[in-house]
């Protein structure tokens, strides 16, 4: 291979390399998202279906142990959380991912795409500033 090919093979390569890492970045925040889901119907089930004082089975790995209800609900939630940060931080890391992509392929990069939503906070100043 000449110099040229050679030049235009490893661009390629690295193209690929960055679309296949996006790729991946995006499976992994579908799957969190599924894992989220099911605990969030996890949760739902455990506030509306028992007492309080029932013991509940929790599956870990291919075993199941009874736990109090207050207990497996405090564990979830808590798996929620971890969840929550780990599926943002991947879409942190998403965004970055993108736009090397598109750096590398020539394409501008995405208008819009940094947005970052409003705090709490900044939501009830503008209420204020339009309920004058």
């Amino acid at each position: 291979m000449d110099a040229g090919s050679q030049r235009v093979l490893q661009y390629l390569t690295k193209v690929e390399e960055a679309a296949e890492d996006v790729l991946t970045t995006k499976q992994q925040i579908v799957d969190l998202d599924m894992k989220r889901n099911r605990n969030r119907e996890a949760l739902s089930a455990l506030k509306h279906e028992m007492s309080d004082s029932e013991k509940v089975k929790v599956c870990f790995g291919d075993m199941f142990i009874k736990f109090p209800k207050s207990k497996t609900r405090e564990m979830i939630q808590k798996d929620q959380e971890q969840l929550d940060k780990e599926i943002n931080d991947l879409r942190r890391e998403l965004k970055t991912k993108v736009n090397c992509l598109n750096e590398m392929q020539g394409n501008p990069e995405l208008r819009g795409y940094s947005l970052s939503p409003l705090s709490a906070d900044e939501i009830k100043a503008i209420n204020s500033l339009l309920k004058r």
